[in-house]
């Protein structure tokens, strides 16, 4: 079963450098919240796209749902 640190671990890996909280406690479901200047110029779903390549098939697998918030430094 995946962990929230296990998400923000992959996470952090695809965004160096980003700040990364993951939280839930039923193992499936889980919400993030991800700054990182990665997003600048981008819309929210080509925010979402981007989190969700860094965790590959656990999406839908693993991770039931995962809710996101995306930010840049400057939007925080």
């Amino acid at each position: 079963m995946v962990q929230a640190r296990d998400i923000e671990r992959m996470i952090e890996q695809g965004f160096p450098g980003a700040r990364v909280r993951v939280t839930g406690d039923d193992g499936r479901h889980f919400e993030a919240l991800v700054v990182s200047g990665a997003f600048a110029g981008k819309n929210m779903v080509q925010r979402h796209q981007m989190v969700y390549r860094t965790l590959g098939d656990k999406v839908g697998g693993e991770i039931h749902a995962l809710s996101l918030k995306t930010l840049t430094p400057e939007e925080e």
